[in-house]
């Protein structure tokens, strides 16, 4: 009877005070979801104990560096909880929201961060997943191959590269990352044997957004660990303390190292020249790492910058040089101008009876915008030729450009040509590149003119990329000057004779536009290579660069 009474009072209460019994339920319900996932790893760990007790022990990461005998071992390790130094995971779904898909999708991405915050890792992971890859087609997701591994390389551990660099055959696994988005990364820059990633569910050669079940079984062994490993049982793992083991690789390993916060935090990041492959051609509009708080920045600047970059180019396209460059300095375009030691008009009074031909500056190619300038810095109009140039750049360019056919009796006529109208520009490069690294140049510059004078330039972002591969290219100037400072350095270099006045019979166009790249490079710092504009088109954009610019 005592009991009735209670309900019936706790019933007229609920009636009375509904949205008191609301709030409570619902602030029972959140503190049931956040003490289960402080909870939780505990759990997970002792479960760890029972379930693989038999297959292996725990050590501490610290004791694998006294081993000498990792490179007979097989290493299987956990991207994100051993060899990266960043926890998070959103920075890299930012990526492919914003580069693979559009603004708004990383704007809605942002605008859930702090759902997927509250919710957990799990539940969380799959809404990250289901906002960046719904609708995007398979065959043409390049971002795991094109821009991702520039931030993952940025993001892994030296001390833990090394331990790596030890070992023999190496597998990595993940638990979270989908295969798509660090495939390339770990086999292409960091010669990791097999990569065991989440897998997307697709239909009709479009990502649904949503992850394959997780494989409970292993098949072939043999072929994912190696067959000695399996039989010998000389198998390793790496992961992180307190993170799930549940991958079955892990219960073949004979050792698990664990890897503590603390770890973590002594770490160095991978320097550049540590990279077991150098990271010479990257793609995206991203120059910013994405965390939570520089996304935030980056749309609070988005409409400001938007603005802010149609009065730059206004000034540019408007305004004579002398009013122009003040004024764009004072909006925060930077340009550092170094003076050659020999000034093209002193170069050119010297063979002045010999030639009328234009000056033929020849510069590397950071951006679009490099001819432009390179007017700014001489205060004078010129032509400039390119290989390939949008419709819009091409009607909204205040200099003179003209594109080049790709064939070399009918271009070196145009270049004759147009020497005989004046001073001339080209980019020998045939593309950009933003590391600091030189293409190799066409030579076909080399037998146009007496009077070479090569041209070092360099471009500082801080926000945006001014260039892609496989983004429309029309929009690279505004890209550019959408950053808050965007900078250039240019320097001028001594003149270099052409093959008309070279008596040495043995030197060919060849060994004239080496030395203008080794130059070049010299004065940048920069590292001259041999790869060319196809080898960039088809590491990012899958083509020849042919189509794909004539946007």
């Amino acid at each position: 009877m005592h009991n009735t009474s209670s309900d019936i009072g706790t019933v007229n209460a609920e009636k009375m005070f509904p949205r008191a019994f609301f709030l409570e339920n619902l602030f029972f319900f959140f503190f049931r979801v956040i003490s289960r996932q402080f909870s939780n790893p505990k759990g997970l760990q002792r479960s760890f104990s029972n379930v693989h007790g038999a297959h292996g022990k725990y050590q501490k990461y610290a004791s694998l560096s006294f081993r000498s005998d990792l490179s007979a071992k097989t290493l299987v390790f956990n991207v994100e909880g051993t060899l990266l130094k960043s926890y998070s995971l959103f920075p890299y779904f930012m990526l492919v929201a914003f580069e693979a898909g559009s603004l708004l999708r990383a704007l809605i991405l942002f605008l859930s961060y702090p759902f997927i915050c509250l919710v957990g890792q799990d539940m969380g992971l799959k809404i990250m997943v289901m906002v960046c890859f719904f609708g995007i087609k398979k065959e043409s997701f390049r971002v795991g191959s094109a821009v991702l591994p520039k931030f993952f390389l940025e993001d892994v551990g030296l001390e833990a590269f090394e331990e790596l660099k030890r070992g023999g055959r190496k597998v990595a696994v993940s638990d979270h990352f989908p295969q798509v988005m660090i495939e390339s990364f770990l086999r292409d820059y960091l010669d990791v044997n097999r990569v065991l990633g989440r897998e997307l569910k697709t239909s009709c050669g479009y990502f649904l957004g949503l992850l394959e079940e997780k494989k409970k079984e292993m098949l072939n062994l043999e072929e994912i660990l190696g067959e000695d490993s399996v039989i010998s049982h000389d198998i390793i793992g790496i992961s992180r303390l307190n993170s799930s083991l549940d991958h079955p690789l892990f219960s073949h390993c004979k050792e698990i190292y664990l890897v503590k916060r603390v770890d973590k935090r002594s770490w160095q990041h991978l320097p550049r020249d540590r990279y077991p492959k150098p990271l010479i051609f990257h793609d995206g509009r991203l120059a910013l790492r994405p965390t939570p708080l520089a996304t935030l920045s980056l749309f609070m600047w988005v409409p400001f910058g938007f603005v802010l970059a149609l009065i730059r180019a206004a000034m540019a396209l408007t305004l004579p040089y002398s009013i122009s460059i003040p004024t764009l300095t004072f909006t925060g375009v930077k340009v550092a101008i170094s003076k050659p030691k020999l000034s093209p008009s002193v170069l050119r009074s010297s063979k002045e009876h010999e030639s009328k031909k234009g000056l033929l500056y020849v510069c590397n190619h950071r951006t679009l915008l490099d001819p432009l300038y390179l007017s700014f810095a001489l205060k004078k109009n010129f032509t400039a030729v390119t290989y390939s140039l949008s419709r819009l750049s091409e009607i909204l360019s205040p200099i003179r450009t003209v594109r080049l056919t790709r064939d070399r009796e009918q271009d070196a006529k145009m270049m004759e040509r147009l020497l005989n109208q004046g001073d001339l520009v080209v980019c020998p490069e045939g593309t950009t590149c933003r590391e600091p690294y030189l293409l190799r140049f066409s030579p076909l510059f080399a037998e146009m003119s007496d009077d070479i004078v090569p041209v070092a330039l360099d471009a500082h972002v801080s926000m945006f990329y001014g260039t892609t591969a496989g983004g429309l290219k029309c929009l690279d100037p505004l890209f550019f000057l959408m950053n808050p400072r965007p900078s250039y350095t240019i320097q001028f270099l001594d003149g270099v004779s052409g093959l008309s006045t070279c008596q040495d019979s043995d030197k060919s166009r060849f060994d004239v536009a080496n030395y203008v790249q080794s130059e070049i490079g010299k004065a940048l710092s920069f590292e001259c290579t041999k790869l060319t504009r196809r080898d960039k088109y088809l590491i990012l954009a899958g083509n020849e660069g042919i189509t794909c610019n004539q946007r």
